[in-house]
């Protein structure tokens, strides 16, 4: 890694003036204009904030809901100034911030992908060169030809991500877009990560929510509380305190439990342990029709304070990425066993069932349970996930 700093921040703050009302009419207008007056309110988002990332660095910003990142990251790319303080950018920077950026939802995919390439600093004959390349890497090949309205949310991210990475600038700044795409796209992401951690050919500036990505990526990372930096520096450091922010919280969710989905897959007798070393998960998944399925997928959220802090589901998981078999009215039991390393929290599990790879929700348990640990620290369990199965097709 090279010593040069590529981006210096220094002492900046940024502030926003939220009017206290708004004229609603033309007449309120002039009458707030005779006035010459309008009460405001001061909101201090970032608040004298100081670093710096060093050319190859893979850093992290992390902090919850409110704290200040996007605010941040939007600073980094020229989209704010700084109420007060100065920032340094030491090369040219690429900004993935926000969706639809650069992109018109009337034009065709096609179209989007040169529109875009084009604001990124790329000549036609450039664009046509990587075409192919853009499109496989957001697996659109099917839908280049139609309208960028017509594309999803995920779509659309996949495809501006795909062109962004191609962009030739040595910054490049990312706001969680491993949040979007099957398991396919994520597992490209995650090997587009890996090449630039190896070989430190790109400075990579990554706002997150995952602290399975902080730790699995990140060099440095920073983790934001109330405008202020909290922990800057070894990213398991930052994780953890992040982790921390939730001990002593008041969860918002509801003993009730709501229940949703078809009901042709469900979830019965949904029980746990939760020992100093290890959390066990026991249930059965029930079939309640005359049909057999061979793709269901389980999916786990832990949750504090509404917040998911670790959640993975059965298609990530070695023996059942294709999906699990289930004949018809019939029953399976499983357990889920693995490390207590949840910290000292007030945790909310919830449960989902799908079927068709993941496209019909059959069951969706909100909450499944709820249990507090007591543990100290926090790291991501599911890395050394056993997932079991034992009994099969047990019928009612």
């Amino acid at each position: 890694m090279s010593d040069r700093v590529v981006i210096k921040v220094d002492h900046i703050s940024k502030t926003f003036r939220l009017p206290h009302e708004r004229a609603g009419s033309i007449k309120n207008m002039l009458v707030g204009f005779a006035k010459r007056k309008r009460g405001y309110e001061i909101q201090k988002v970032l608040n004298n904030i100081s670093f710096e990332i060093k050319d190859g660095d893979f850093f992290g910003i992390v902090g919850r809901n409110g704290s200040g990142k996007s605010t941040l990251l939007k600073i980094l790319a020229g989209i704010y100034m700084p109420t007060e303080g100065s920032i340094a950018i030491n090369g040219k920077l690429t900004p993935f911030i926000e969706l639809g950026v650069g992109f018109n939802p009337d034009l065709t995919g096609r179209e989007n992908v040169f529109l875009n390439g084009s604001l990124l600093g790329f000549n036609r004959k450039e664009m046509k060169a990587m075409y192919d390349s853009i499109v496989e890497f957001a697996e659109l090949e099917r839908f280049m030809d139609q309208k960028l309205k017509n594309y999803s949310s995920g779509m659309q991210v996949r495809l501006a991500f795909s062109i962004a990475i191609r962009a030739n600038t040595p910054i490049l700044l990312l706001d969680e877009v491993l949040a979007v795409g099957d398991e396919a796209f994520q597992k490209k992401c995650s090997n587009f990560f890996n090449d630039i951690k190896k070989d430190k050919s790109r400075t990579i500036v990554l706002v997150t929510h995952s602290m399975d990505s902080v730790r699995r990526y990140c060099d440095r990372a920073m983790l934001l509380e109330k405008g202020k930096i909290v922990t800057l520096g070894d990213p398991n450091e930052v994780a953890d305190d992040y982790s921390k922010q939730f001990i002593n919280t008041t969860a918002t969710s509801t003993k009730k439990k709501h229940r949703y989905g078809t009901g042709e897959v469900v979830y019965q007798n949904i029980r746990h342990i939760l020992t100093k070393e290890w959390f066990i998960l026991d249930f059965d998944i029930s079939n309640k029709t005359k049909n057999n399925y061979d793709s269901v997928t389980m999916g786990f959220d832990f949750c504090v304070d509404g917040d998911i802090i670790i959640g993975n589901d059965t298609r990530f998981m070695k023996n059942y990425k294709s999906g699990i078999s289930l004949a018809a009215n019939s029953k399976k039991h499983f357990t889920l066993k693995f490390p207590n390393n949840f910290g000292k929290h007030h945790f909310t599990l919830n449960t989902n069932i799908t079927t068709e790879n993941g496209v019909n929700v059959t069951d969706q348990l909100r909450p499944a349970l709820e249990f507090d640990s007591n543990n100290i620290g926090f790291s991501d369990a599911w890395e050394v996930l056993s997932f079991p199965e034992i009994t099969e097709n047990d019928k009612d």
